[in-house]
């Protein structure tokens, strides 16, 4: 028997007028287990136990930023007359490539500065990267957002799906792919592959690389499902393009590099 529930609250506490939203708890959990798993595989490659936290004072708002002003830039015509929603982040509206940009960026600024690898330092934290998105996309599944097109319930339990994703897939009376699950357990496949390829030793560089190829691979086939994309012109999606462009680009990248590069640095070396 179908046991159809209401869909949950996004929001996780009230205390007095602050409303504390599942979106922002559940990106900040992923950003604190990020920062574990990364800084446990810094410290074994020989960086300084605060050299993480250091980056990531800057990294995280940056970011946050950065993926807000993304968003509202291409969503410009709807923030002009609506200026006052700007701020609002915890209704949603961050996106991912924004923060991708404005978080490296910072830790290129960041490493220069300190003098260290910008490559070693993103090789490291590559997996933390995929485990935040992996944890991040259940913020979306909580706003009921970042969802694909009209199924049915039928479909849905298909899928093998319980109850309470089920039920937050119907919006409105009419249930949606959860493309939100799609992305996440692709990320999740991402960061398994990643922490295995550390065993292979790449060249220095590598392991970022293929992050960005195995992210911006799925990025471009579960954009093309959802409904809430940011639009370039026409029809062209945004996150599409840039998924294309950044595959290619990367992937010429680990082929000149390993064709003139002839005893290259690898992951594993100080």
């Amino acid at each position: 028997m179908n046991l159809l529930l209401e869909a949950i609250n996004p929001i996780a506490i009230s205390i007095g007028p602050i409303a504390v939203r599942w979106y922002g708890v559940i990106i900040a959990f992923g950003i604190v287990l990020a920062f574990i798993v990364a800084q446990r595989e810094m410290v074994k490659r020989s960086f300084h136990q605060d050299f993480l936290t250091d980056l990531l004072i800057w990294a995280v708002p940056l970011a946050i930023l950065g993926a807000r002003l993304y968003y509202v830039l291409f969503k410009w015509e709807y923030y002009a007359e609506n200026p006052s929603k700007i701020l609002q982040v915890w209704e949603g509206g961050l996106a991912i490539h924004g923060a991708l940009i404005a978080s490296f960026i910072t830790a290129y600024v960041f490493t220069r500065k300190r003098n260290k690898s910008f490559l070693k330092v993103a090789d490291i934290v590559a997996p933390s990267l995929l485990i935040g998105q992996t944890i991040g996309r259940w913020g979306n599944f909580m706003n009921q957002e970042a969802h694909g097109g009209e199924v049915s319930r039928s479909f849905l339990e298909n899928m093998f799906l319980p109850d309470w994703i089920i039920n937050q897939m119907r919006i409105d009376g009419i249930y949606y792919h959860p493309t939100f699950l799609y992305e996440s357990l692709w990320n999740f496949a991402g960061v398994v592959l990643l922490i295995l390829l550390r065993r292979v030793n790449l060249m220095r560089g590598e392991m970022f690389l293929f992050y960005i190829i195995w992210y911006s691979l799925g990025r471009f086939f579960i954009e093309g499902m959802r409904t809430d994309s940011l639009y370039l012109i026409g029809d062209l999606r945004t996150a599409q393009v840039i998924s294309i462009v950044a595959i290619v680009v990367a992937i010429i990248l680990v082929v000149y590099r390993r064709v003139t590069i002839k005893k290259p640095v690898r992951y594993k070396d100080a």
